[in-house]
């Protein structure tokens, strides 16, 4: 039971009342006791419970006629029947009525502990997946999911940059969204031509240019027509270029006039086209360093390094985890028409102790196997036993990974940090120590995981 959760006891008999009180309190729970339903149904206007225990036969107003006012109030509210001996078949209508659990009379302690225990959290979920549910209609007509630091900034950013014609480098590991980030971008823009997606670590390097620019009839064997190229075909619109540090660099210099002149040349062609396309280039690799090593044309990076787009890795926004999956599953569910299936605090965890190599892309595969009704595939790491971390370590995982966020988008700046994480400098300080973090590691923008 959590701290703003609220358990309701109605029960007549001052015995029974007294003992079902005693046993909840002394499991951890507190609950507030009505002698009758007339008095609960009184309070009502102060506060909706989370969970009723509530016995079926009252002095006036019975328990069912009770659950029945409650439940049009709030039909989540999950309500106990409290039954006597030989009241079964009732307790099977009440069920059916909406009911979420019964307890027959006499019950032993641990009965009624583990039945509200339940109870509460299947409360709880309810509630957590309202909020998620309320954030991801905040979301909607938006791609980029999150409400970590980093994430608010990037779509602050492509708002920013949407509109305007400057071509963007976005920079990310495998999976981390890039394209969906390109889509936002060409979405903020305005544009009403083609969004033009290019793998360039796809394309076999045959066939790279002929691609990319067109050809006219009769410019090499098998050529027999025309062909518009993605440059020119994504006029008006958008071009992105995946995996761009993959390009040949013959054609990095061909791209490079295109992006400097905006005109292409088709393949045995002689005419200037005039093109007038937005370039989004990605990629998971420093082209800084590639140039330096003479893999990536020098001149090409300094024309794209001027708007540079960081997305983080999901390792590093853990808490965006429940949000994302809440909406993956939103979407497997649709698609595969299933109901979307239930998950608890302790998937969460297990979720958030998982590095996620594969990123965004990773976890939505994954939210598509919990949707199938499969194992979401991951597999706990080992302790010392051989067997799977408890509580304390994955929570130990996930802060540690929070604070390691919080340091990335501060730069290093602790007192920013503990303002992100609403935590005294102190206690961050010592959770710094405890973790082996140093915040100077972090305000080099280069700063490895």
């Amino acid at each position: 039971m959590t701290a703003d959760q609220t358990l309701w006891l109605i029960e007549d008999d001052p015995a029974v009342r007294h003992a079902s009180s005693q046993s909840l309190r002394l499991a951890g729970f507190t609950a507030r006791a009505f002698n009758d339903a007339e008095s609960a149904l009184a309070a009502l206007g102060d506060q909706l419970p989370d969970t009723v225990v509530c016995d079926v036969r009252l002095p006036e107003m019975d328990g069912l006629a009770f659950m029945a006012r409650l439940l049009r109030t709030d039909p989540g509210i999950p309500v106990i029947l409290i039954t006597g001996h030989g009241d079964i078949t009732m307790a099977v209508q009440a069920m059916r009525a909406g009911a979420y659990d019964f307890i027959e009379k006499p019950f032993p302690p641990e009965r009624l502990v583990e039945v509200v225990r339940r109870a509460l959290e299947k409360r709880r979920l309810t509630r957590e997946v309202s909020r998620l549910t309320e954030e991801l209609a905040r979301h909607a007509g938006a791609a980029i999911i999150g409400e970590c630091a980093a994430i608010q900034n990037l779509r602050r950013l492509v708002g920013a940059l949407g509109p305007t014609s400057v071509d963007v480098l976005l920079h990310g590991e495998t999976g981390a969204g890039k394209e969906v980030v390109a889509h936002a971008l060409h979405a903020a823009s305005g544009r009403t031509g083609p969004f033009v997606p290019i793998n360039c670590g796809g394309l076999p390097e045959s066939v790279f240019e002929s691609e990319m620019f067109g050809y006219e009839a009769g410019a090499f064997t098998g050529a027999t027509k025309r062909r518009i190229g993605k440059i020119e075909h994504a006029h008006g619109g958008t071009l992105f270029l995946d995996e761009i540090e993959s390009m040949p660099l013959a054609l990095q210099a061909k791209l490079l006039r295109v992006l400097q002149d905006h005109r292409v040349e088709r393949l045995g062609g002689n005419a200037s086209i005039e093109v007038d396309c937005r370039v989004i280039a990605a990629t998971k690799d420093d082209l800084k360093v590639l140039a330096e090593q003479g893999r990536f044309r020098a001149d090409l990076f300094y024309r794209l390094n001027v708007a540079v787009l960081q997305l983080p890795p999901l390792r590093e926004r853990k808490e965006d985890i429940p949000l994302l999956m809440a909406h993956f599953l939103s979407e497997a569910a649709q698609r595969f028409k299933l109901p979307a299936p239930t998950w608890g605090a302790v998937d969460v965890l297990r979720w958030q102790a998982h590095d996620w190599p594969g990123n965004v892309r990773e976890l939505k595969n994954t939210a598509e196997r919990i949707c199938l009704g499969l194992s979401d595939g991951l597999s706990a790491k080992e302790g010392e036993d051989g067997g799977p971390p408890g509580l304390v370590s994955q929570l130990e995982q996930a802060e540690r990974g929070f604070i390691r966020s919080a340091l990335k988008v501060s730069q290093g700046n602790v007192a920013r940090a503990s303002e992100l994480l609403k935590l005294p400098r102190k206690t961050l300080y010592d959770k710094l120590a405890r973790y082996g973090l140093r915040a100077e590691d972090f305000r080099d923008s280069q700063a490895s995981n």
